[in-house]
């Protein structure tokens, strides 16, 4: 069996790959397991600063591979059923592992990414997209509802009217029409080398700073304004006197000399 998920890292920026285009990334059993772990792995690595998720072959991912599904019985409970100490079950797991990482996780988005693939690109924390992706919330078209942690992340992102009506049709829309919605970040004829060229950037940074950043904004968004002072404050202490803010004080000082490089980053969660 080949390798579902592949990664590749370079200066801090990881590229992982959704690596089954001979079933357009469908999620069977495996991809569904190497996925998580991948996600886990990179969340031990501090050296790791941004995340590039991409696929291989004609399309990000079609969603739920059916006939997988029908030849393993046992893979629907594996995925839908929770162990009570657990808030999310493998399914939601799939998609909310890249929100949960402390970096950021720029997702790639070209061809067909319907259902668990669309949940997923959602659950990351920036989108980039070909013009002419096809997107759908595709699960009405089997009688369910998208349950990969889409309720989370599309409440976050869009008008609840639109969710409504994209989950309620299980239309197909194109990546265009999903940034006008605000599904979709930005488009971009080739999203892997845009989300890379962002990746490198964002590497470039204080990654406790970048870390901060993150984990902050998930506290705070839409949030009570004084909880998300109170939550600003006690961040930006934690990052005020440490090391590679010491280092970013002195690069942003001594512009004319080669910048420091950062240590690894600590832990914000």
């Amino acid at each position: 069996m080949t390798e579902r998920i592949t990664c590749e890292i370079d200066q801090g920026v990881a590229t992982v790959w959704l690596n089954r285009p001979e079933k357009l990334n469908g999620l069977d059993m495996p991809m569904f397991q190497q996925m998580v772990a991948m996600a886990k792995r990179l969340r031990r690595d501090r050296s790791v600063r941004c995340v590039v998720l991409a696929a291989k072959g004609d399309s990000f991912c079609a969603g739920l591979d059916f006939n997988a599904l029908s030849k393993d019985p046992k893979m629907v409970p594996k995925i839908f059923l929770k162990w009570p100490w657990r808030k999310q079950n493998l399914a939601q797991e799939i998609a909310h592992c890249w929100r949960d990482l402390p970096v950021p996780v720029i997702c790639a988005i070209h061809g067909n990414c319907f259902g668990g693939g669309i949940q997923i690109a959602l659950a990351c924390d920036y989108r980039i997209a070909t013009p002419d992706a096809n997107l759908s919330i595709m699960e009405m078209k089997w009688g369910l509802i998208p349950d990969m942690s889409g309720m989370v992340t599309l409440s976050r992102l869009t008008r609840v009217d639109i969710a409504q009506e994209l989950i309620m049709t299980g239309r197909q829309f194109s990546a265009e029409e999903g940034h006008e919605m605000g599904l979709i970040s930005r488009l971009d004829t080739d999203p892997v080398a845009a989300a890379q060229a962002m990746a490198r950037t964002v590497a470039s940074k204080s990654p406790d700073a970048v870390a901060a950043s993150k984990y902050l904004l998930k506290k705070t968004w839409q949030s009570g304004e004084r909880g998300a002072l109170l939550w600003e404050r006690l961040v930006q202490m934690r990052l005020l006197g440490r090391k590679n803010q010491r280092i970013a004080m002195q690069n942003g000082l001594q512009r004319d000399k080669e910048p420091r490089r950062f240590l690894d980053r600590t832990s914000f969660r």
